[in-house]
């Protein structure tokens, strides 16, 4: 198996990427060394893939080769992750609901082991009351996130107020 780290520079800050036989395998904010060959000159697809999310695209993770290392119990819940679409929510419970299993601890514990932030779209998971809850690349980059997919956000308590009137767009900017 060839494990192959990129950097690629976002709008929030630099990501380390991890690619496993030309598989995505993990995406982390903020601990991309300087080092690491930039992703636009090693893997321009799946750079594009990046680029327009961070225009403000709502790209499909089905589009991307991913390769999801856990439980199965974990899998289980990032597969159903992957169904929830730009610009929507769900709640920890409901997700939990979903994947057949009575605690939304479990599921929450399962959502935080999600190495594939933004592709696997935990930033997209909330609490019940409409809290926030966390994000392995920090609360400053998911609040970024959802408001890039159209939320409002009252960042003083942490939760989330509703949608933005306007809609993202679907085209490919610039192609």
């Amino acid at each position: 198996m060839t494990k192959t780290r990129l950097r690629y520079r976002s709008s929030l800050g630099d990501m380390a990427l991890q690619l496993s036989d030309q598989q995505l395998e993990s995406v982390h904010f903020g601990r991309a060394p300087s080092d690491l060959p930039p992703l636009h000159e090693c893997d321009p697809a799946l750079a594009k893939w990046f680029d327009r999310y961070f225009a403000g695209e709502a790209v499909r993770p089905g589009d991307l080769s991913l390769r999801l290392v856990g439980t199965a119990f974990q899998q289980s819940v990032w597969r159903e992750l992957l169904t929830v679409p730009w610009g929507e929510v769900v709640t920890y419970g409901e997700l939990a609901h979903r994947v057949g299993c009575g605690s939304a601890r479990a599921v929450g514990q399962a959502v935080g082991r999600n190495p594939l932030g933004i592709v696997v779209p935990c930033h997209r998971v909330i609490g019940a009351k409409r809290a926030l809850g966390g994000f392995s690349g920090g609360l400053r980059v998911k609040i970024a996130l959802l408001e890039r997919e159209g939320w409002r956000i009252d960042t003083m308590a942490g939760r989330l107020l509703g949608r933005r009137v306007e809609e993202p767009s679907t085209s490919v900017k610039g192609m």
